[in-house]
């Protein structure tokens, strides 16, 4: 299992708890984005930077994540393709994404997308704040804690 992020739009902040959570239990940590950005030494995480374009990002998210990976998107229509694969999915404030819900986000996300399209302005999503930090923390942890144990060698093993 390992955790994927949709790092183009992923706050600053929700990367370094990513990045502190991946010393701390030594999870496979993946940035995909189409520019380059820092990733702390020492931490494990690595950058996999695809080409700019349309969804290219996306794309190569949904080509190489394997079931029970955490996906870390606000991108609805993503995160549909990832919970098909059995992913689990988790936006940048915290909320889960699962099967239950996923078809209702993608009908609010296409039917806000069409009052956009006629010229209604509709606004955007609220500042991130110190709530929103803090449920995805929370919600990584979960998902940390839930994961199987690594086998350990058996004695004799090494």
């Amino acid at each position: 299992m390992q955790i994927w992020v949709d790092a183009d739009a992923c706050p600053g902040v929700i990367k370094e708890i990513l990045f502190r959570a991946a010393k701390r239990t030594a999870i496979s940590l993946t940035l995909v984005a189409n520019h380059a950005m820092r990733i702390p030494p020492g931490c494990g995480a690595r950058l996999l930077q695809v080409p700019s374009g349309f969804d290219v990002a996306d794309k190569e998210i949904v080509r190489r994540v394997a079931e029970g990976d955490l996906v870390v998107t606000a991108d609805v229509p993503l995160a549909a393709e990832v919970i098909a694969r059995g992913c689990r999915v988790l936006t940048p404030r915290g909320e889960r994404l699962t099967p239950e819900n996923i078809g209702a986000r993608l009908g609010m996300r296409d039917f806000m997308d069409s009052l956009r399209s006629s010229g209604i302005d509709t606004g955007g999503p609220s500042a991130m704040n110190s709530a929103n930090r803090q449920a995805f923390a929370n919600e990584l942890d979960r998902w940390l804690a839930a994961r199987p144990a690594r086998e350990e060698p058996a004695a004799g093993d090494e």
